[in-house]
Parts: C-alpha cells; structure tokens; sequence
C-alpha cells in the first residue's frame, strides 16, 4: 500500500471498565472539591479490585469534603456505573481513602503571590489535534470506536438491552485512501453479557449498534465482525481485572492518531496542565480546521512547574494548511492567554464537570449548557478567518 493508502486501528473502553470506573471515581473527588471551591487544588487517583476500591493522592480545599464524602461519592459512582455485582457491588465493596494535603512544596511554585501570577502545576508537554474526517473534527477510528460503546451503554441502561453488562471494549480498523477513511475492515467488540447468553445471541445484540454509527455502506466483512472473540464475558469490571486511574489516555485523546504528552487526566483540578493544557491546544486545534485553515492540526505546548506562559507552541498542519504556520501561531497566542490562569478563565474550567469526561473520550463531545466540554467550542472560528482574511 502506498503511504495514502492504509489501515489505522483505534480502541475504546465503557465506562464498566476497570480503568474507567477508578476514572469516574477520581473525576467525582475533582467534582465534589470544585462544587464547595472553584480554586480547590486536587490531585487523586484510585485503584480498584474484587469489592475494593482505595483513594489516594492530595488536596487542598475546603475541610466539609471529607474522606466520608469521598468514600461515599465512589460508592455512587459505582451505582451510576451499574456495578451491583457479588464481586463488585457499590454497598458492599470496601472503599479505603488515603488522601492527603498538598504538599506545602507545589502550592508555593504554582499559586500566585505579588508580581508573580500562577504558574503551571507541573512540567510536561501536551498535544492537541483535530482532522476534518468527523463532523466533530474527530480522528474517525476513536470517533466510532466510542459512538458504538456509547449507544450500547445508552441501550444497557434503558433497559432495551438486559442483558449486557458495564463491561465493554470496542475496536475500529478502517481502510484509507488518499488519506481519507472509506470503509471499516475489521470491528471488535467485547462486552460483558448475563449467563444466559451465548456468543451468537450476544453478536446479534450488538450488530445493529455497530450498523447504526458506520456510515451506510462501511460495515467490515461478516468474518471480521468479531464480539466476543473468546466466546464468553461474563465476570467483568474491577473483578475481573484491577484498574487504575490514568491507564487509558489513548482512549481518553485521539486513538493513536495523534502524539500524546504522556499526562493523564482524570483526578486533577484545571491548575495541572497535564488536563487543562490539552484541553486547551484541542480546542485551538479544532478552531483552526474549523476555520477551514487546514484540513489536519496538531498543536503542541509544553510548560515548567512554577511558569506562567508556555515554553513553546508548535503547529503543524501535515501540508494542509493554506496560511502560513508562523502567523498563524501568533494569531492562535492572540486569541488566547495560553497561561494555566489564563486556559481556565476563557474555558471557564473551575466547575464540577468533570466526571462526565471519564468515559468515551475528552473530545469530540458536544459543548453543554453548563459549560462542560467547553473546549470543543468554535467560538475561535471568526477571529481566526478574520486575521486572515
């Protein structure tokens, strides 16, 4: 195959995922901190396994969250979850909480004192990307990998589907031409289903799901149509396999499709720019292929612990572009003060909004009302056509 011609292969999680579910919990601490104070400071992960969940990391914020509330925000993102499994259950399982102030040493290198503004909660690199082959400026593997689990989970929780479970993995192989997806070759999935199900009735519960997000015309051939592939799922979740937060950031961003920084984002307030700094150069991205000023964008930014402005802002547009990249990075540090305090004040991020991101992706997901994913706004479009005519 020539290099416009070839297959790229994306993967999803449910949120019954191991992984996912201690996501969720996380994102439900950073929720329960910003909803009593929108300049708390968090920093939580937690691992969970057979009827045990355990949180640690550490905080600064008011003292009416407490452990309890903590330990009792899990248990209900567990019920939301569905998990009411005899080796998963949200009453039953044992749920420990180690966490702890912040460390006295951060808090002086990132809040902001006299001349100096806040700087970011840490050194790192974080990408941003958006390609026009979505109409939510999506790479098209992770796009449908996570529309497919999306609607199984809506379907589980109507009850139209009473037989599936939380547990669930997707996986996506679609064939390209002049670099542009034309077809799927291969779709996997794997969810977790009720004793009584075999593998054949599981397959045709999932068929018209997978039918329903490809575009008409794209489905893979019926021998690499796989669900289930070893035949039986039934112990799912935290009982089958230990998660962890911060384990699915592939997931979480663009499908292999794009570079990825190495930060997760999952437990932490919008301070870390590990979260808020990507949030950030996505939203820059999708403007910029938004504004139809190239068909592909990726953006790069990188900070130190205790600095305000970004080290660096990278753009490359893969040949697409029809401006010219050095302009067009000024014009994109213009419209955006790319400082931590900066990111969060235009994208307004110090608000609960969190827990809703822990499953089917931080991006290509609609704007909301109450400002959750607020980075996926064109609000950018205008003044990026305007700058260039």
């Amino acid at each position: 195959m020539s290099k416009k011609s070839y297959l790229f292969t994306s993967e999803s999680v449910s949120e019954g995922h191991p992984d996912k579910v201690c996501d969720r919990i996380s994102d439900s601490v950073v929720d329960a901190f910003l909803a009593a104070d929108p300049e708390s400071r968090v920093a939580v992960e937690t691992l969970c396994t057979t009827n045990r969940v355990v949180l640690a990391g550490e905080v600064r914020g008011p003292k009416s969250v407490t452990p309890e509330v903590m330990v009792e925000g899990a248990r209900q993102a567990i019920k939301d979850i569905g998990y009411e499994q005899d080796g998963f259950h949200w009453k039953n399982a044992v749920v420990d909480c180690y966490v702890h102030s912040q460390s006295a040493d951060i808090a002086v290198g990132v809040d902001a004192a006299g001349n100096k503004d806040e700087g970011a909660g840490d050194q790192g690199i974080m990408f941003g990307h958006a390609v026009n082959e979505t109409e939510h400026l999506m790479p098209a593997p992770i796009f449908y990998a996570h529309r497919i689990l999306k609607l199984l989970s809506e379907a589980r929780r109507s009850g139209k589907e009473k037989g599936l479970g939380p547990d669930a993995k997707s996986q996506v192989t679609l064939l390209y031409e002049n670099g542009k997806p034309v077809k799927a070759t291969s779709v996997v999935v794997s969810t977790q289903h009720a004793e009584d199900l075999d593998q054949k009735t599981v397959r045709e519960i999932v068929r018209p799901y997978v039918l329903k997000v490809l575009p008409q015309g794209w489905m893979c051939p019926e021998n690499e149509f796989y669900v289930n592939p070893t035949g039986r799922f039934v112990i799912g979740g935290p009982d089958g396999d230990a998660g962890l937060t911060g384990r699915k950031i592939i997931v979480d961003t663009y499908g292999g499709a794009a570079p990825h920084g190495g930060g997760a984002f999952s437990g932490k307030d919008p301070t870390k720019v590990d979260r808020s700094a990507a949030y950030a150069a996505r939203y820059l991205a999708k403007n910029v292929v938004g504004a139809k000023l190239a068909d592909k964008c990726t953006i790069q930014l990188s900070y130190a612990i205790g600095v305000s402005k970004p080290l660096s802002v990278y753009v490359n547009t893969y040949g697409t572009g029809k401006v010219d990249e050095e302009k067009l990075i000024k014009t994109l540090t213009d419209l955006m003060d790319l400082s931590p305090r900066g990111i969060r004040k235009h994208l307004k991020l110090n608000r609960p909004i969190y827990a809703r991101t822990a499953a089917y992706g931080h991006f290509g997901r609609e704007p909301e009302a109450d400002g959750g994913f607020s980075w996926e706004r064109l609000d950018l479009v205008a003044g990026l056509q305007s700058a260039f005519n």
